[in-house]
């Protein structure tokens, strides 16, 4: 079994999800968007610890696309957050970044697990 604990991709993404949290609370009280970004952003790391329990790294990998599925739209959710002006430029910018970093570092390491 896998310590997924020892993994910087599922350290990184759990400070994304913080810091998804923590901007979300700045948003209007009964925004439909606050529970589904912060799903979004909690399933991240989540998907990545399941997926290092499993006994296969085909298991493992599978996992990791449900993670990098849930980046994709916290992506779009953060987009949607900075259309709809819940979210200043800076912020948006800094979580986009990570967020776009999260998906390529987790697409990686899908790569590196399947050509094992």
């Amino acid at each position: 079994m896998r310590n997924f604990r020892n993994y910087d991709i599922w350290k990184d993404s759990m400070l994304l999800a913080k810091n998804v949290c923590h901007h979300t609370r700045i948003f209007p009280q009964y925004s439909a968007i606050i529970n589904q970004i912060q799903r979004s952003a909690i399933s991240i790391p989540s998907n990545i610890a399941e997926g290092a329990s499993r006994s296969s790294s085909a298991e493992f990998a599978r996992y990791l696309e449900i993670a990098i599925g849930s980046a994709y739209e916290l992506e779009t959710q953060i987009e949607l957050s900075y259309y709809f002006q819940y979210l200043d430029e800076k912020s948006y910018k800094k979580l986009i970044s990570d967020v776009i970093s999260v998906e390529k570092r987790i697409a990686t390491f899908i790569s590196k697990i399947r050509s094992k």
